[in-house]
């Protein structure tokens, strides 16, 4: 459909602002969604990690073929992020009407194996956007074993319950619930004959619909017997129906969407499509509804001049912009190769799902084949196509453009049309390395070797960053994800979204939004100074060491310990840091190299900033030039400022400080370390 121009634009919105002096306050927002849902959702959805998007759906938990996550034990969250006012006033008046909501989705929630399904899925409204932490198992991603109950949680769900706990009625039933996991209604779907997580993939229209004025909640359920077939027509009768005044219950202000959780058996808990209808309210603006009863002509006038100059000034700012960006990409010493977007949208398929390599905070990658050219590329599409996604795609093109090292992912190429920005780069076959460590138990583990020659090129690819380039250049996000691996395992540092280069003066940066990066790899002291510096990059390989190493992520939590790392030196103190190698090497590995590069992970994880080995040493200390680091048996505390005060970690009486840092990429809300 072609857009209004801005002249009819101008009349149109006269007009409707001409009859919203005479309408009821109730507007009605109506979206269908999915079918299939990409990465175009990421902008007006709250995902709340381990939920994504993938496989042309939206798993609430992590599904098995793309997830980075344990499929055990997780809870997640997909909302709007729009929020609506569902009642005008106060709650005194219990005769005047709410709003009224009709939301219905299809899922499929898969039992895995044939094993056990658990935990559950939801449709919920939400006081806000975040989950609540530990909410895994039986919480469903509604609550936590803390606030259960409680009446400021101010939720209502509708959940679809595949395990029996105690307080359920079985372990395949519709609830209500509010406040709480436990329901304040039930249905068996057995008696039925519907099973929400049978073996093999079965598809369910699920209807929620809310009367405000009858104030009734009530739930339908219907099979579909293809994933992509038509939807089959509502039943006559509700499931389960319930008498709910909305304003008892929720926030005034309140968001809609999913949320489920996994326990210590899963499932896969898939929604394929939403459609979403709401007749919401809409604050009062006495002001206006006065000017335009009064001056209508005036108004009409100033409506007309501001599209105009409105129209204006946004063409002039894109074109700005556009130029801005060309003129940039034309300065680049050695400018890289320009792409034409339609020969990319070609190359992948249209960006086919199936093509989707990855997907993070600063765009989604894809697999893409120039067929002419008989070349693999990847492909990625920055998802914040605003002045700040223009700053991220000019931050990490005009540093790679210029790095030159065999241990770095190289870059082709780029494009930029229409606000699209993109950034080409060379096919690496064998993934990323966190896909090979953490890939469970059925595949065959990296073999020593193959570790040891991916630890000695990260750590080149990170001193030529640091000391060897012309400008000192921080990659501030530092990871296994990051860590590519070409057809002969050999590592390519990529991923420079966050990286940033140094002034010759300088030697940290400072980021304006807060500290970036993911949990687990952030120093300790990044969250005083709010600054990355190369002694944050050097803790931030301490922890990929670990991974390579012992086959486990940073926040793996053994024996008691919060922090894998602390584990590990808890084991040196003993003198039994070989304990820590990865199980499935079995004794295939080499136990000096073991141990030489447990000490240098150590090393690297020191609280204190200055007291961590640099980049040159580092590759000394891997090649076996020079002998592994002396590290004390006790890890010392961090302290603010910087002094060494060293401390037992298996103590019970350290005093711990919580920080919350809702901004990163792990799943957990707040991270532990010691303090003074």
């Amino acid at each position: 459909m072609r857009l209004l121009t801005p002249k009819l634009n101008t009349i149109f919105i006269f007009f409707c602002c001409l009859q919203s002096i005479t309408q009821a306050k109730l507007i009605k927002f109506e979206e269908q969604y999915g079918d299939p849902f990409d990465h175009t959702y990421i902008p007006i959805l709250e995902i709340k990690e381990p939920a994504q998007i993938s496989n042309q759906a939206l798993q609430v938990t992590p599904d098995t073929a793309n997830s980075h996550f344990n499929r055990f034990n997780n809870s997640g969250r997909i909302l709007l992020k729009r929020s609506f006012k569902l009642w005008e006033g106060d709650t005194s008046s219990k005769d005047s009407r709410v709003a009224s909501f009709n939301s219905s989705f299809l899922v499929n929630i898969y039992r895995l194996d044939n094993k056990t399904a658990a935990e559950g899925l939801t449709f919920l409204i939400s006081p806000d956007l975040e989950l609540p932490p530990n909410s895994q198992g039986q919480y469903l991603g509604l609550t936590n074993a803390t606030t259960d109950g409680k009446f400021i949680n101010r939720i209502l769900a509708v959940e679809l319950d595949t395990f029996k706990q105690d307080f359920d009625i079985d372990d395949n039933h519709i609830g209500i619930d509010i406040h709480s996991i436990i329901s304040i209604r039930s249905e068996s779907l057995t008696k039925h004959g519907i099973e929400l997580a049978p073996i093999g993939a079965r598809f369910y229209n699920i209807w929620v619909q809310y009367d405000g004025i009858k104030k009734v909640l009530d739930v339908y359920i219907a099979e579909q017997t293809e994933k992509n077939g038509s939807t089959p027509p509502r039943p006559k009768d509700p499931i389960i129906s319930h008498d709910i005044d909305l304003r008892d219950v929720v926030n005034q202000e309140s968001y809609f969407g999913f949320s489920a959780s996994t326990g210590n058996f899963n499932q896969l808990n898939c929604v394929l499509r939403w459609n979403l209808t709401v007749e919401y309210f809409q604050e009062k603006n006495q002001s206006l509804t006065i000017g335009l009863s009064v001056g209508v002509p005036l108004f009409a006038l100033f409506l007309i001049l501001a599209t105009y100059l409105g129209y204006y000034y946004y063409k002039k700012r894109v074109a700005r912009s556009e130029s801005n960006i060309l003129g940039a990409l034309k300065s680049l010493p050695g400018m890289p190769r320009d792409f034409e977007f339609k020969v990319l949208k070609k190359a992948t398929n249209n960006f086919d799902e199936k093509n989707k390599l990855g997907e993070g905070g600063f765009g989604v990658v894809y697999k893409g084949y120039l067929v002419g050219e008989n070349l693999e590329i990847a492909v990625k599409w920055f998802s914040r196509e605003s002045i700040k996604g223009q700053d991220d795609f000019l931050a990490e093109l005009t540093i790679i453009n210029r790095l030159r090292h065999k241990h770095l992912v190289k870059l082709l190429g780029w494009s930029h049309k229409h606000g699209k920005l993109l950034l080409v780069y060379e096919y690496m076959p064998n993934g990323s390395l966190d896909k090979h460590l953490f890939s469970g138990p059925d595949k065959k583990p990296l073999g020593w070797q193959v570790r040891y020659k991916i630890v000695s090129g990260v750590a080149s690819a990170l001193h030529y960053l640091h000391d060897e380039f012309e400008q000192k250049v921080v990659h501030r996000d530092l990871k296994a994800n990051n860590i590519m691996l070409d057809s002969n395992f050999n590592a390519r540092l990529g991923d420079f979204g966050l990286a940033r280069a140094l002034d010759h003066e300088k030697t940290s940066y400072a980021e304006a939004e807060g500290v970036l990066g993911t949990m687990g790899y952030i120093a300790p002291e990044c969250f005083h100074t709010g600054k990355a510096t190369q002694h944050s990059d050097v803790y931030a390989f301490g922890a990929v060491l670990l991974e390579l190493v012992c086959g486990q992520r940073p926040g793996t939590k053994v024996n008691g310990f919060q922090l894998f790392a602390d584990w590990v030196w808890y084991l040196h103190r003993d003198d039994r840091i070989l304990e820590a190698v990865d199980t499935r090497l079995g004794d295939d590995y080499v136990a000096e190299e073991a141990k030489r590069l447990l000490l240098l992970a150590l090393a690297c994880s020191h609280p204190i900033a200055s007291e961590r080995p640099k980049t040159q040493t580092i590759v000394q200390i891997i090649s076996g030039s020079v002998p592994a680091p002396q590290v004390p048996p006790f890890k010392p505390a961090f302290v603010w400022p910087s002094t060494m005060v060293p401390i037992d970690i298996d103590s019970s009486i350290v005093d711990t400080i919580s920080i919350t840092t809702p901004q990163f990429s792990s799943g957990n809300n707040s991270v532990e370390y010691q303090s003074k």
